[in-house]
């Protein structure tokens, strides 16, 4: 049972039930009590109307002597003759019992009141089953309207539910009459307490939703356009090695061809790179990883290019320093750090790279001495395929938006500045160790 309003519904039917039980109960018994206080009311009025009466002719005691009376009135002399009987009865007692008394005489119970005056003793009596069928019936009576009231109110609480939960149904029909492209907010005018908040997470999420798919549209637009460039060279060399008339035409078409395709290749993988670290990407289970042993292999597949440029690459990284994540994610983010410093310095720069803890947080630093990048363009440098107009290498603008990208997936944060070494810094601060 998932339904709300069936749930809320029965629930308060339920309480309905037993309030209306609990209530029945209680009326059911203060009014059988209320009717037992009034019959002994009546006998005892009854008996103390009788004191001052006088003897009863025979006449008038037979016209009395009603088998359909409940009450029988018994009257004596204080020394024991009777005076009046509304009726002879074997088995009520020849004697009185003063004050109220139940009793029980061959297996029928009476309620008797009996009082005396200094000239005769009057008792009344009356069957307690009488007096108790009368009881239950008045106390019935008092209880039969809540028989007819709890249907109206079920039918009330009915209603009630259907109208509290209207606008969780308006909602929940608004989203579903939308499909994948109609991401406007939800409207949130006239809503529930309890309600508005949930349109509000909604439209978050829409939003959020929104940007994602915006980002994603640019990202494939910016990766074709990107691509385009690629292939279209290699395409030209193709149709230069074909034409090239002689050996070392051919050699030279192939080792442009080569170093195309190397780029090209490059390119694809940076764009898989930052497709894997966009938000909302699945996140590999984070493992314990020493952020110094993998940074000593990082730097590994980019000394080939600091050796053919003739920088040179320092490594800082002697304790081990651990930190939880995605080893391969991590050594993208290295390699793009390490590889970025290198390519965009001039040739025979120097380049560090340590790995210590500030504090209680893991944190790699790089420093060139490059040409750095102005503060105002600190921020703009993480935009993807963004290459600043004065840089003479070649590339594709990921690398840093692939660097913030993977810092985010594990917590870290990214930050620009400039290096002692005249160059640009890049420090990855993560958020704790392993």
């Amino acid at each position: 049972m998932n339904s709300i309003r069936v749930r809320l519904l029965l629930s308060l039917l339920a309480m309905l039930a037993a309030a209306a039980l609990v209530m029945g109960w209680f009326t059911y018994r203060n009014v059988l009590a209320e009717t037992e206080t009034l019959f002994d009311y009546q006998l005892r009025q009854m008996a103390l109307s009788l004191r001052d009466q006088g003897e009863i002719a025979p006449g008038q005691a037979n016209a009395l002597n009603d088998e359909q009376l409940d009450f029988v009135v018994q009257i004596w002399t204080v020394d024991g003759r009777s005076i009046y009987a509304s009726r002879e009865h074997s088995t009520l007692p020849e004697r009185a019992l003063l004050g109220l008394a139940d009793i029980n005489v061959q297996g029928k119970t009476w309620r008797t009141f009996g009082v005396a005056t200094p000239t005769r003793v009057i008792q009344v009596a009356q069957p307690r089953q009488i007096r108790q069928r009368l009881a239950a019936d008045a106390a019935l009576r008092s209880v039969a309207p809540l028989l007819f009231i709890a249907p109206l109110l079920a039918l009330v609480i009915w209603w009630l539910a259907a109208l509290t939960l209207a606008p969780l149904r308006r909602v929940a029909a608004d989203v579903r009459e939308r499909d994948e492209h109609s991401l406007q907010a939800l409207p949130g005018e006239g809503l529930p307490d309890e309600v508005a908040p949930l349109v509000q997470a909604l439209n978050a999420l829409l939003q959020r939703l929104g940007v994602s798919l915006n980002t994603q549209r640019a990202f494939v637009a910016d990766a074709a356009h990107e691509l385009r460039s690629p292939l279209t060279a290699l395409k030209l060399q193709l149709q230069l090695l074909q034409r090239a008339p002689d050996e070392a035409s051919r050699a030279t078409a192939i080792d442009a061809l080569g170093e195309g395709i190397t780029r090209a290749a490059r390119l694809v993988e940076q764009l898989l790179t930052l497709a894997r670290s966009e938000p909302g990407a699945p996140v590999p289970a984070a493992l314990p990883i020493d952020l110094s042993e993998l940074v000593r292999q990082a730097v590994a597949l980019t000394l080939p290019l600091a050796n053919a440029r003739g920088s040179t690459l320092a490594l800082f990284a002697d304790a081990p320093v651990r930190v939880n994540g995605d080893a391969a994610a991590l050594t993208a983010l290295v390699r793009n750090l390490a590889d970025n410093a290198v390519r965009y310095s001039p040739p025979g720069a120097q380049v560090e790279l340590r790995v210590s803890m500030d504090g209680s947080l893991p944190t790699l630093q790089v420093d060139d001495s490059g040409p750095g990048i102005p503060a105002e363009d600190h921020e703009r440098v993480f935009d993807r395929f963004y290459r600043r107009a004065n840089g003479d290498e070649p590339g594709s603008g990921l690398g840093l938006a692939i660097v913030r990208g993977v810092a985010e997936q594990h917590g870290a944060r990214v930050a620009l500045a400039t290096s002692k070494l005249g160059g640009l810094q890049v420090t990855v601060r993560f958020a704790s160790a392993s």
